[in-house]
This record gives C-alpha cells, sequence and structure tokens, in this order.
C-alpha cells in the first residue's frame, strides 16, 4: 500500500491487486462482498491516517478507481463542513466507484520517462504511447505487456511515477501526444 498526502484534507491510496489479496479480498469481492469490502476501507482509512497524521470526522469523499492491471487507486478528501450531530467516532463515506481499461501511469518529468523507458526495454516491450497534459503519461496496450508478469512491470513504472485515472482519450482531447505506438523504442534510440 502507498500512502500519498495531496493536501491538508485529501490523500491518496494505491493498492496493488496483490496487496488486496494480502488482505483477503480479491477482484471480484470489491463487487460483490460489501462486508468485507467495508471493513477494508474502515482498516486503510485508519492505517492511512494514523500513518499521515491525519484526523477524519465528519463527511468523507471516497473516489475509487479500479485499474485494469495496477490496482486500486483511493482518493479520499475530508469535506469542510462539520456536522455537531456526528458522534466524535463516526465517519460518514460517500464512496464513488470506477474502473479503468487502461494501463497509464503519471510522470512529473521526461526524465523519469526515459528512465523507465530503458527498462521496459530491457523486458522486451518497445511500443507504449507517451502524452503531455500538465504532466507526462504513458500508456501500454495489452499487446505491449503480452507474456510479461504484470505485476513487476507495475513495480518497475512504480519506482518512477504513479497510477493515473486519466484516460487516453482525455488526453488526446486535452493534451498533446507525443509519441504514439512505439514510444519505448524511440526513447531509447534518441536517450541512450
Amino acid at each position: 500500500m502507498r500512502l500519498e498526502r495531496l493536501s491538508s484534507n485529501k490523500f491518496k491510496i494505491f493498492l496493488t491487486f496483490d496487496d488486496l489479496l494480502d488482505r483477503g479480498i480479491s477482484r471480484e469481492d470489491l463487487w460483490q462482498d460489501l462486508p468485507a469490502v467495508h471493513a477494508l476501507f474502515h482498516d486503510m482509512m485508519y492505517e492511512a491516517t494514523d500513518e499521515l497524521g491525519m484526523e477524519l470526522e465528519g463527511m468523507l469523499q471516497v473516489q475509487v478507481y479500479l485499474m485494469q492491471a495496477q490496482g486500486m487507486l483511493i482518493v479520499v478528501t475530508q469535506s469542510d463542513q462539520t456536522n455537531e450531530d456526528y458522534d466524535e467516532d463516526y465517519i460518514e463515506m460517500k464512496v464513488t466507484l470506477d474502473e479503468s481499461k487502461e494501463m497509464m501511469f503519471n510522470f512529473h518529468a521526461f526524465e523519469d520517462i526515459i528512465q523507465v523507458a530503458h527498462h521496459l526495454l530491457q523486458l522486451g516491450i518497445k511500443g507504449g504511447s507517451v502524452y503531455y497534459m500538465d504532466h507526462y503519461y504513458m500508456q501500454l496496450s495489452d499487446e505491449d505487456m503480452a507474456e510479461l508478469n504484470r505485476e513487476d512491470l507495475i513495480a518497475i513504472l512504480s519506482e518512477f511515477g504513479s497510477p493515473s485515472t486519466v484516460t487516453s482519450y482525455r488526453l488526446n482531447e486535452y493534451g498533446k501526444t507525443i509519441l504514439n505506438g512505439n514510444a519505448v523504442q524511440e526513447i531509447t534510440t534518441y536517450f541512450q
């Protein structure tokens, strides 16, 4: 489980599917076993707030993104509104679920993409697409990842970037396509 504080009242949690299995939750359970999922959220909220030094109370907005191969990204925002009727230990969560079929990672600098491209080439990956929209994004298709252990691939990508919920459709419309379809090969050729 990776935690990142985004602001004074907002943080994100990233769990791989292996992290979920370690906690006794399968991908199918996320859609079917509501008591187990509720317990998972409860435990994650307290674990995250303890590690980040935040105190949660009142209304929480929880956005859950299931990403095809990466796992689950959870963005938690604590509302500024407080209700005096709430018990101190009571937390109300408004949960939104979304699922993405793309493997998309966000990178803060192009240098990070250069570094990850060299690692991907060593695994035999030559494809991928790179976009820019405030940050750099790399998308890998199913064909790019064929025959590879996705967990190993995710681990490498996570060293240099973060899983992203931004879709290629949004990047094509509002961002800029830098390399389309053969990104790893081109980057490693031009940036030795």
